[in-house]
Parts: structure tokens; C-alpha cells; sequence
């Protein structure tokens, strides 16, 4: 499979990469600056230079020309401001879905967060507030176009531990958090069961083996 990372730099997609390219997958990451085009290299990642705070669906669409798959995995990330939040989580997921459709490929995995909602209200932060209602909107966009088999990802609090294998995936599950590792394992678990197109898992640690979790997600028991 061809499948096209937005964030391809990102933490999350660097550990994707690393696995697509293990099982023989063909990954390919968007990057906003060519330094770090390397990173991706090393990992088996064909780098794919855009900015996509900036660019047109149009501009982004050829980049996923062959693709089987495209994952957002972009973030604006910890110290971005409120206005970040919306142009990355919110806007650059928006034109990966439309770049998407343009480009005729249907499979779309949105990696959101445990909490999105486009109303969501959190008076202590701000930014943090902005930044659940950005992931919220983003799915709404997402899944209100018909021509993507879409799977949105909601994962706890990450951690960055060497991942454990053993996760806790369904339509809902209690808070707690996952390693950027597991959640890696899982995306490239999604983008082979097709069981899974349209629904919205949340993901935290647990005790089912990746494969499992995915399986029984996708209908398989």
C-alpha cells in the first residue's frame, strides 16, 4: 500500500513510518520544511515538501496521486497558540479530506484526541479548549464526506514509552492514556481492516494484543 502521512515529521508518523516500511508498505510523509526530509529517509519515508497551512486542496491532491491511504497526523502542537490549533488540527485535516476526494482515495484515518468536540467548553484553558473544538470540527468535516471510508482515532494522553503492545480500543472507553508507539501499531493495524471505515475509537492502554483489538473493532471475533 501507498499511504500518505500529513505531519510526516510528527512523532506519531515517524513511528508509522518505521512500520508501514517494516511490513512493506510504501509511506510517504508531508513535511513543511526540507530539513527534515532526512529524518524521513531513515525511516523509509518518501518526503513530500508542502505547507499545508498554506496550501490548496488543488496544490495537495497530486501528492496523493496512487495513494491507497492518507493519515492526519499533523499537529500544531505544546506551546502553539489558539490560532494554530484551528489552521493545523482543524484546517490542514479539512484540506487532507478534500485533497483526498479530488484524488480519488477513499481510505482516511484522522488521528483526533480523547475529548474532541466542536462545542466543547473548558473555561480554565483557552488554547486547550481551542484546540478540542478544532479536533471536533475536523472529524465533523471528515465524516460528513461521503466519499471517504473514514476511521477516526481518538487516543488518551500519550506517552512516550517504547509502547507495550497491549492496548484498549473501542467506541468508548474510560480515560487514561497510550504510548506514541501503541498508537502507531494501531493506525497501521486500521489501515488494513477495512472493518473499521466509519466509526470512532478511543484508545488507551489495555490488555488486548494490537491485532486483536483491531479485529474485533473491525467486526472480527
Amino acid at each position: 500500500m501507498r499511504i500518505v502521512i500529513a505531519g510526516g515529521h510528527g512523532q506519531i508518523a515517524r513511528r508509522l513510518e518505521r512500520l508501514l516500511t517494516d511490513r512493506g508498505d510504501r509511506p510517504a510523509g508531508i513535511i513543511r520544511r526540507p530539513g527534515q526530509a532526512d529524518d524521513l529517509v531513515a525511516a523509509g519515508a518518501e518526503p513530500l515538501l508542502l505547507d499545508l497551512e498554506t496550501a490548496a486542496a488543488a496544490e495537495l491532491a497530486p501528492l496523493l496521486d496512487g495513494a491507497d491511504a492518507v493519515v492526519f497526523a499533523a499537529g500544531a502542537g505544546p506551546g502553539s497558540g489558539a490560532a494554530r490549533k484551528l489552521t493545523v488540527d482543524r484546517d490542514a485535516a479539512v484540506l487532507l479530506a478534500d485533497a483526498a476526494v479530488l484524488a480519488g482515495v477513499r481510505r482516511y484515518l484522522l488521528v483526533s484526541s480523547m475529548g474532541a468536540d466542536a462545542r466543547a467548553r473548558y473555561p480554565s484553558d483557552e488554547v486547550f479548549e481551542t484546540y478540542l473544538r478544532a479536533k471536533g470540527a475536523a472529524e465533523d468535516a471528515v465524516r460528513a464526506r461521503g466519499a471517504l471510508d473514514w476511521t477516526v482515532l481518538r487516543p488518551g494522553r500519550l506517552t512516550d514509552g517504547p509502547g507495550t503492545g497491549r492496548v484498549r480500543l473501542a467506541a468508548s472507553v474510560p480515560r487514561g492514556s497510550v504510548d506514541r508507539q501503541d498508537v502507531a501499531a494501531v493506525l497501521a493495524a486500521l489501515l488494513h481492516e477495512p472493518g473499521t471505515a466509519g466509526q470512532t475509537l478511543e484508545l488507551v492502554g489495555g490488555d488486548a494484543t494490537v491485532a486483536e483489538a483491531v479485529a474485533a473493532a473491525g467486526g472480527h471475533t
